[in-house]
């Protein structure tokens, strides 16, 4: 049974919508626990004054009644709230009357770091518009409530995820670059405990739990790199120091330690997974950099338009519900199963067979 996820939606457009299939029917989900997350991607320090406007709250079309999953297509619908300001600039049909409001001159500047000036070239835009309302950051809340009914199905395996940012001084550097109008990056962490050995496999790349989830990852905006276990410190270490000794007792098969990050050959082992992805600066500056003008071929400065300071915690949110959405995928295609109650007897037979108990 495969897990799948679609989305669309444009970042001044009408609304984001995400569009979930494969999940098993009789999961319950909560409509409070999904805003939540969207307002813990909305919050954090360094980010813009956008968050107070949009105030995210997930809408259902399908796929749910009282509060449960049908077994069919979930579609999920997140209202762009500021798209009042933007009606004329974002219509996806020919607007009326003459051009008015946000968005309704085009956009030749494009901005270093961001998809402005590659988009443009590919898809062969007059108005880099057309590519940035679509590469722009405000799709991950889509990618946060389709997260969210992942963690509501990882959770009836005892599975927790949780994203967080590492640096203790995040703070004072946003600070710093607010007063020079600019932006910083940072790094984040996820960890899933209890996730069970077995998810993922060798056989192939595509199946690979450590290729997917640094996929995953690595496919979401300015993330530049991604480690799982220790990651790039395991280059300087020899073999002896690398790898991770098996254990026997009451617990069954386990470690003492986890420079594996919890995958081994692509495939979770049963220790916690650990996941690191480092964010680059925003590049969308209050100085703007140097650019060119598509439209005359002058030197100009970039596209200034609203951004954040950081969005290092945004991040650690987005990052949860990537992983999550990951190991419950590779938790259906194990235990398949139309209706919860089939997923979960899949479950249990198989922890009746491992020698495995998971750690809480």
């Amino acid at each position: 049974m495969a897990l799948e996820l679609v989305t669309a939606g444009e970042s001044h457009g009408p609304a984001l919508v995400a569009i979930v299939t494969g999940l098993p029917a009789g999961l319950v989900l909560d409509r409070e626990a999904i805003d939540a997350d969207l307002r813990r991607r909305q919050q954090g320090y360094g980010r813009s004054p956008r968050q107070r406007i949009e105030q995210d709250a997930v809408e259902v079309l399908s796929g749910l009644r009282h509060g449960r999953t049908l077994g069919t297509p979930l579609a999920l619908v997140i209202r762009n709230r500021d798209h009042e300001n933007w009606q004329w600039g974002m219509s996806p049909w020919p607007p009326d009357g003459e051009p008015a409001g946000k968005g309704s001159k085009p956009v030749t500047l494009p901005r270093p770091g961001h998809a402005d000036l590659a988009g443009a070239l590919k898809f062969g835009l007059a108005d880099v518009r057309d590519a940035l309302e679509r590469a722009s950051a405000r799709h991950t809340a889509a990618i946060v409530a389709a997260g969210a009914t992942a963690k509501a199905l990882l959770r009836e395996l005892d599975v927790t995820v949780e994203g967080t940012v590492l640096e203790d001084d995040l703070e004072q550097r946003v600070d710093a670059a607010r007063a020079d109008r600019d932006t910083v990056g940072g790094v984040v962490e996820v960890r899933a405990l209890g996730v069970p050995p077995g998810l993922g496999s060798y056989a192939t790349k595509g199946e690979r739990l450590d290729g997917r989830l640094a996929a995953t990852l690595m496919g979401t905006q300015a993330v530049k790199g991604v480690e799982i276990g220790d990651g790039f410190a395991l280059a300087g270490k020899r073999g002896s120091e690398a790898h991770d000794e098996i254990l026997r007792d009451e617990r069954g098969l386990h470690r003492d330690t986890n420079r594996a990050g919890g995958i081994e050959g692509g495939v979770s082992n049963g220790e916690e997974i650990v996941v690191r992805a480092a964010m680059k600066p925003l590049p969308t500056l209050m100085q703007p950099l140097g650019s060119v003008d598509l439209d005359t071929g002058a030197p100009a400065q970039a596209l200034v338009e609203r951004s954040d300071t950081a969005a290092v915690e945004a991040l650690a949110v987005v990052a949860e519900a990537c992983v999550a959405w990951e190991l419950a995928k590779g938790a259906r295609e194990k235990f398949g199963g139309d209706a919860l109650g089939d997923f979960l007897a899949a479950y249990n037979a198989y922890l009746e067979r491992i020698d495995w108990q998971p750690t809480r």
